[in-house]
C-alpha cells in the first residue's frame, strides 16, 4: 500500500501522511565520536530507514541535538537510497547567530549533504527565541541566506510553547510550516493549526505515540476504550482524519521508530483512514463516556478556570499541567506517561517549564510550598478546596522520580 500524500501547506511539497521522526533510532543523546557508534546501531537503523522507505516514508526528519542521529543516517542516506525523500533536520535558535549558522553546519557536515528540503528552526519555545530568530541579522537571516544559496528549501519552526507564542511566530508570516503537538489526549494547540492554514502553513504534528500519551504501551483502559483498534492507530486516526476549513487539518505525523517493526501499526492507521468517519464516533463516545464517569462534568467544564500560570505560583508549580495529568490518570489511567511528564516538570527546562507537586509541602520547610501559599493564588478557582488533596494524590503517586528531558539544547 502506498502512503498518501498532502499538500505540505506554501511549500508545495507532496508530503506522506507519515513522517519518520530521526528521535529513537540513534545510538546515543550525546554526539558521540565515530568510533564509538558501532555496527549493531547502524544495522537496526538501515533496517528501519529500508523499511520507511518501502513503506513510503519518504519524509525523514532529525536534529542538530539528537544525539548521533544526524551523524548516522549521513552515513546511510546514500546506501539507502530514495528518489522522493524529503530531508528536514532542525536547528535551535541563539542569541549569536553566527553560533547559529556554525550550528546549521555541523548538522550538514554530520547528514554529509549539501542542501536539506526542509529547515526548521528548533524549539521556538520562549518569546526570546522568537526575537533571537527574526531580528535583523538574526537565526531567520542566516537560514534565508542558505535559502537564497540553495541549500535548503523551505524553513519552519518547531514549538513546545503556549498557544500565544505559537499563534505570534505563525502570525509573522516568516515560515513556511510548523512542527507542533496536537493529538487526542491534547487539543489545545487546535487554534494554532487553524492559523497555520490561514497562512498556508504546512502542519507537522510531533511524536503522536509517544507524546501521544505512551500508546507504545498503553493502560489496559485505553487498550479497551479504542477496541478494536490498537490506542496507536485511534490516535493516528483521529489526527489525519481532522479538517480545517473544509481541508486535512495535519499534513504528516512525525513516528518516532527505534527499529523497523514500531512502523507496522501506523501503516494499518493509514490503510483505515477512508473508514476513519466510520470507525471513530463510537470509540470518541466511549472514551468521553469514561472521563466523564471518572471526573464529572462540572469538574470537566471548568477545573482549568482561574489557574495561575506557573510563573506566578509559588514554588513555580506547574498547575495546568499537572491537573491535566489528574484528568489523564483518572479517566484513562495513562500512568506511565503521567509519571514521565510529571518528573520532566522541574527539569525539562523551556521544554517543559515549571515544577510538580513535589515542591507542596515538601519536607524541607525551606523549599516547601504550603496549603495556604497555594490557596492564596487559587481566587478565581472554582475548585480551590479540591487543588490542593490532587496534589498529594499526584505527590503521593508520581512523585520523587525526576526525569532529564533527553535533548536539553
Amino acid at each position: 500500500m502506498a502512503i498518501p500524500t498532502r499538500r505540505f501547506g506554501r511549500t508545495e511539497l507532496a508530503m506522506p501522511v507519515l513522517s519518520l521522526g530521526g528521535m529513537r533510532f540513534q545510538q546515543s543523546w550525546s554526539d558521540l565520536p565515530v568510533e564509538q557508534i558501532t555496527a549493531e546501531s547502524q544495522s537496526n537503523l538501515r533496517a528501519t530507514l529500508a523499511a520507511a522507505v518501502a513503506a513510503g516514508l519518504h519524509h525523514i526528519e532529525t536534529a542538530r541535538h539528537y544525539g548521533t542521529s544526524e551523524r548516522q543516517l549521513g552515513w546511510l542516506l546514500q546506501e539507502v537510497p530514495d528518489p522522493e525523500r524529503i530531508l528536514q533536520t532542525k536547528v535551535p535558535p541563539q542569541a549569536d547567530a553566527e553560533a547559529f549558522e556554525a550550528e546549521l553546519a555541523t548538522s550538514f557536515e554530520r547528514l554529509a549533504v549539501d542542501r536539506v528540503d526542509l529547515l526548521a528552526i528548533h524549539g521556538i519555545n520562549l518569546p526570546e527565541h522568537l526575537e533571537h530568530t527574526l531580528q535583523p541579522g538574526g537565526c531567520l537571516a542566516v537560514a534565508r541566506r542558505w535559502q537564497a544559496e540553495g541549500r535548503i528549501g523551505s524553513i519552519g519552526f518547531s514549538t513546545h510553547a503556549p498557544l500565544p507564542l505559537i499563534s505570534q511566530a505563525i502570525a509573522s508570516d516568516a515560515f513556511d510550516y510548523v512542527n507542533l503537538h496536537w493529538y487526542f489526549i491534547r487539543q489545545d494547540t487546535w487554534a494554532a493549526i487553524e492559523l497555520a492554514h490561514a497562512h498556508d502553513m504546512g502542519v507537522f504534528v510531533i511524536s503522536p505515540t509517544d507524546k501521544g500519551g505512551h500508546l507504545h504501551t498503553p493502560s489496559q483502559r485505553l487498550r479497551a476504550l479504542c477496541a478494536p483498534l490498537h490506542p496507536i492507530v485511534f490516535n493516528d486516526l483521529f489526527c489525519l482524519n481532522a479538517t480545517c476549513a473544509g481541508s486535512p487539518a495535519v499534513h504528516t505525523l512525525s513516528l518516532g521508530a527505534a527499529r523497523p517493526e514500531d512502523l507496522a501499526l501506523h501503516v494499518e492507521a493509514v490503510a483505515l483512514l477512508d473508514q476513519a468517519p466510520a470507525l471513530l464516533p463510537p470509540l470518541l463516545e466511549q472514551l468521553e463516556a469514561a472521563r466523564l464517569q471518572a471526573l464529572g462534568e462540572p469538574w470537566l467544564s471548568s477545573w482549568s478556570q482561574g489557574l495561575p500560570a506557573w510563573q506566578d505560583t509559588p514554588g513555580q508549580i506547574n498547575l495546568p499541567v499537572l491537573l491535566w495529568l489528574h484528568n489523564l490518570l483518572e479517566a484513562w489511567d495513562l500512568e506511565s506517561f503521567a509519571r514521565a511528564r510529571y518528573g520532566l516538570l522541574g527539569n525539562g527546562g523551556h521544554w517543559f517549564p515549571g515544577a510538580n507537586a513535589d515542591v507542596f509541602e515538601a519536607d524541607d520547610p525551606a523549599a516547601a510550598v504550603s496549603e495556604a501559599q497555594l490557596r492564596a493564588v487559587l481566587d478565581s478557582s472554582p475548585w480551590a478546596e479540591r487543588i490542593p488533596p490532587i496534589l498529594r494524590q499526584l505527590k503521593a503517586r508520581l512523585g520523587g522520580r525526576a526525569v532529564q528531558r533527553l535533548s536539553s539544547a
